[in-house]
């Protein structure tokens, strides 16, 4: 077996610790995950990142499989007002130039379009068309300082997440706009939401209104990761 075909799926399976893990924080079982995510979750990061190809592309869907009822909408409290006329995207900490953009802004930047599942850790899945520009051009007119290595993502509900810098630039990895060819709705997460085919959904931050990158991985890391869920979260 290569090390292409040996993914983060294989090493689940071989690894039944770790598929533990997971499927106690899937299922939101309190009484065990704290004890297996603490013994698992340094070997599931280091491995995930062991084997993530940071510029590997993930084989993407036709358009005749996009599925029409797709994505249960789930909200950290409840789908925030945004005004569209004040919106900005904040893009702050170890960066060069700190950016303040409007939809227009944004939407004036190349458009990227892709078809990919969407999947979830609590167990379904959807194929989904989403359009927007992808975070590492976002990332780059911000100029990053050289030690970056995380990235921080602040919603309109209070929601927070982070990542890998590695996973941000990602070229599949967008702030999304447009969904199945259509704008954004706000209970999927308008006007920007994250869309990625290689982190499981509770990664992919919606109505995001700040970006902070940073150097130094925070002891808050994430809503969910914070009650015990993996941070790397890779697929």
């Amino acid at each position: 077996m290569n090390n292409h075909e040996f993914t983060r799926r294989k090493f689940l399976q071989l690894s039944s610790l770790s598929s533990m893990s997971l499927l106690l924080g899937g299922c939101g079982t309190p009484i065990f995950e704290d004890v297996v995510g603490t013994l698992s979750e340094p070997l599931n990061q280091k491995f995930e990142e062991l084997i993530f190809q940071p510029q590997k592309l993930v084989p993407e869907f036709l358009p005749s499989q996009i599925e029409a009822n797709n994505l249960i909408i789930n909200s950290f409290d409840s789908t925030p007002i945004i005004d569209m006329e004040k919106y900005r995207l904040i893009v702050d900490g170890e960066v060069n130039n700190p950016l303040s953009l409007s939809m227009p802004d944004i939407q004036a930047l190349p458009l990227t379009s892709m078809i990919i599942r969407h999947v979830c850790v609590e167990g379904w899945a959807a194929i989904v068309q989403w359009g927007g520009i992808r975070l590492q051009e976002i990332i780059a007119l911000s100029q990053p300082k050289s030690k970056v290595k995380y990235v921080y993502f602040k919603s309109a509900d209070g929601y927070y997440e982070s990542w890998d810098i590695a996973s941000a630039l990602h070229p599949q990895t967008l702030l999304a706009y447009q969904k199945n060819g259509n704008s954004l709705p706000i209970e999927n997460g308008a006007p920007l939401r994250l869309a990625s085919p290689i982190k499981l959904g509770y990664k992919q931050s919606k109505w995001v209104v700040k970006i902070t990158l940073t150097s130094e991985l925070s002891i808050i890391k994430g809503y969910w990761e914070d009650r015990g869920y993996e941070w790397f979260a890779g697929l």
